[in-house]
Order: structure tokens, then C-alpha cells, then sequence
């Protein structure tokens, strides 16, 4: 009697168009590169694309608004930290961005699957594997305010709702409707990939100066 065959184990890895093969169970940060995310973050869409307008409303976009709203609260921000912030969503280059609902439902293998991406990509720009408690606080916060405004101007919904929801913010110029706005709008993803690229090396150069003139700090 001939032997069973065996199950071929189920592939891993994810080529990308650098020409990286990115192992998703034990990934590397020799195969992370700016470009891939930059790529795939602006091809995927917030809110499961639930939005408003001709083009989604991509990650890489929500990226630089949060990063921008955390310089806003915390003017101060070194330039690993701004970096830190700027790739607090890089995993889902990968993973995609999956809404919040899903994610209680998927559990704990996800969270481990993104710890590991968020920790190899860190590791690739010489930023600390672990996001430091403080830095994780802000960018959450930022992360709530961005949510709000997405969540009012692009997907729908109310002003109400999305105070329940992500909480109102405050200190931010009012509408004539009665809540606060930013004027978003989506881009197309070209131009966000570009927008992200150009955010990105703004900030490297940032932390090159700084390197060259300060000791090493922790991000703040």
C-alpha cells in the first residue's frame, strides 16, 4: 500500500515588487523595503472602502495624518519618534487593513502576526523593535482624532455617532454644521505613495541631522 501523500506546507511568504520574498510567520528586515510599503500602503483602503469620492481613501494617507496630528499635539517630537508614528500602520502593506470589528473577531494571531512585521520593519530603519509606551499613547490618540474626521467627512458618518464612537476632539476650528473638520479628501494612490515617500525621507534626514549633533535618545 502506497504511503499517503504528504501536505505541502502552505506558502508564507509574500513576493513584492522590489523583488523581496517577505516571510509573514518570521520576517526579516533585510526583505522590508520604504518603497513596498509605500507601494502597497497606498493601495489599500481605510474604512473597507466605504468612502466617499473617485478614489479610496488609502492607509498610506491616513499614515501621514496621523503623524501630522501627533506633531500638532506634541510639537516637540523627536524625529524617530515622528518616524515611529509615520509607519504605526507599515504591517498593513502586508496584512491589509482590516476594520476594527473584524480584528475582536479574529483575535490573537493576527496580533502576533503584526507585532512581528511592525518589529522587522523598525529594525530596518534603526527604530526600537517595541513602540515605548508613551510614543504608543500619543499615536493612538492621533490615530482616534484621524479616525473621527474619516469617519465624518469620508465614510458617512454623523458627528454624533462618531463622538461616540472615537470621541470628540478638541481645539479644532468648527463647521457650519456645528462640528469640527478637516477637509479630507482622497487622492489618487499614486500620488499618496509619492506623498508617503517624500514624508519619509523628510523624516530620515531629520534623524540624520540629529544623529550628527546629539547622542542617541530614546524616542519620546
Amino acid at each position: 500500500m502506497s504511503k499517503p501523500a504528504r501536505a505541502a506546507t502552505p506558502r508564507a511568504w509574500q513576493r513584492m515588487l522590489s523583488g523581496r520574498r517577505l516571510d509573514l510567520l518570521d520576517p526579516s528586515p533585510l526583505d522590508v523595503e520604504i518603497e513596498d510599503i509605500a507601494h502597497g500602503l497606498a493601495r489599500v483602503a481605510r474604512w473597507n472602502g466605504q468612502t466617499v469620492g473617485d478614489h479610496a481613501f488609502s492607509v498610506a494617507e491616513h499614515s501621514l495624518l496621523v503623524e501630522d496630528l501627533a506633531r500638532e499635539l506634541t510639537p516637540d517630537l523627536s524625529p524617530d519618534a515622528r518616524q515611529i508614528i509615520l509607519l504605526h500602520d507599515a504591517p498593513e502593506y502586508v496584512i491589509g487593513d482590516m476594520i476594527s470589528p473584524f480584528k475582536a473577531v479574529m483575535g490573537g494571531n493576527y496580533k502576533e502576526i503584526e507585532a512581528r512585521l511592525q518589529a522587522a520593519i523598525h529594525l530596518r530603519f534603526g527604530l526600537p523593535a517595541v513602540t515605548p509606551t508613551r510614543l504608543k499613547t500619543l499615536t493612538k490618540r492621533a490615530d482616534m482624532i484621524a479616525a473621527y474626521f474619516e469617519a465624518v467627512e469620508l465614510a458617512g458618518f454623523s458627528h454624533a455617532e462618531a463622538a461616540k464612537i472615537f470621541g470628540r476632539p478638541r481645539g479644532y476650528p468648527r463647521s457650519v454644521d456645528g462640528g469640527p473638520r478637516l477637509g479630507l479628501s482622497a487622492e489618487p494612490s499614486a500620488r499618496a505613495q509619492e506623498r508617503f515617500l517624500k514624508r519619509f525621507a523628510e523624516i530620515e534626514s531629520l534623524r540624520a541631522q540629529s544623529s550628527m549633533t546629539a547622542a542617541p535618545q530614546r524616542p519620546r
